[in-house]
């Protein structure tokens, strides 16, 4: 990392953790990623699901139809490579992760609890039982990547990480202690302690609103629909100690969005939907939370070295530079047929700006 009291230039970032979603949809997020990240780790949340290594070879070849036709710079175009992830289900087979392995795009297999999130109706409904994938992910190097939340209904939101934690993470890496793991977007102090007792196959990905918002933003004043994002933002002291382990320096823990695009329509009805749109300004939105505890000097590890390390992969060679000039978040994008698509503090000035 290079830097002046003005500017702050980074080794090209990757993102850990980001929904792209599909078709129409990619003529917007795909440009947007493009322009911070190099690699992405694509989330395979889609309808339907990604579950094959065949369905995630031609999602891939979408994601880059819509690279090509996209108004941005060569380099970047050149530098982008989506990594693609199957969707777990009940009927995963050690098959199957033995083709992921072979394919070479396939980076990782995401576990999504029934009913957790955003299109998870397909998720694995006895997480347990999964042990021969487990043990052929284990085998191949292929990560878990793990959305831990349990399901239960008479499990308080704001208590669903921690039960994960105890009754069935827990569980995972004592059966598969070599099985490498990725806890996503993680949420509490629980799971941050969680991750720091565990050997080095297990590490967490850290979302911008995570680190700057607490549930009081979302529900102080009345519901801000633009913060709902699951798993839920927490009380202040969790969001206090995802700040101290995120510019802590460990290599357990790296950039991961969890960007997610929802029409501004539908996100803010009666019933609204979870995710937080962010990936145009994600650097500036961790620039800001670095900064916050005087720990720039922590943001390019955190963003650009610690997550390739984790997957095996080399540090980028591109850079990018941040400056210390104000930003200010569109109140919203284009998106789909004439819809809008409204991001993360939408309308507001962000001290820091990625240098065009």
């Amino acid at each position: 990392m290079t830097n002046t009291p003005q500017t702050l230039t980074l080794i090209q970032p990757d993102d850990w953790h980001i929904h792209l979603r599909d078709n129409d949809a990619l003529a917007t997020t795909v440009p947007h990623a493009c322009m911070s990240f190099n690699r992405v780790i694509c989330m395979p949340n889609l309808v339907p699901p990604v579950k094959t290594t065949e369905q995630a070879t031609l999602y891939r070849e979408r994601i880059l139809t819509a690279l090509d036709k996209a108004d941005i710079p060569s380099q970047r175009k050149a530098e982008f490579d989506p990594r693609m992830v199957l969707y777990l289900t009940d009927h995963t087979t050690a098959d199957e992760i033995a083709r992921a392995k072979v394919s070479g795009i396939v980076q990782a297999v995401k576990l999504y609890p029934a009913g957790a999130t955003t299109n998870s109706s397909d998720g694995v409904t006895d997480i347990l039982g999964r042990a021969g994938v487990f043990e052929s992910m284990q085998k191949h190097g292929i990560p878990l990547l793990v959305h831990g939340e349990v399901t239960h209904h008479d499990v308080d939101i704001f208590d669903r990480e921690k039960r994960f934690l105890d009754e069935i993470l827990s569980v995972i890496i004592k059966n598969f202690p070599e099985l490498r793991i990725v806890m996503e977007h993680i949420t509490t102090r629980d799971a941050a302690d969680f991750c720091l007792a565990q050997a080095d196959n297990v590490g967490a990905t850290i979302t911008p609103q995570h680190l700057l918002f607490n549930r009081n933003h979302m529900l102080v004043g009345g519901v801000k629909p633009h913060f709902y994002c699951l798993p839920i933002l927490k009380r202040a002291d969790h969001q206090k100690r995802l700040l101290e382990v995120a510019t802590s320096g460990n290599p357990k823990f790296f950039l991961g969005t969890d960007s997610a695009p929802h029409a501004t329509h539908i996100k803010e009805s009666a019933c609204g939907c979870a995710g937080c749109y962010s990936a145009p300004h994600a650097l500036p939105l961790y620039a800001t939370a670095f900064e916050s505890v005087g720990a720039l000097d922590k943001l390019e590890n955190f963003a650009s070295r610690f997550g390739a390390k984790f997957y095996g992969l080399p540090i980028n060679t591109s850079t990018i530079t941040l400056v210390k000039s104000d930003m200010s978040v569109p109140e919203g994008y284009p998106y789909l047929d004439g819809k809008s698509l409204t991001p993360l503090l939408s309308g507001q000035t962000l001290a820091w700006s990625v240098q065009s």
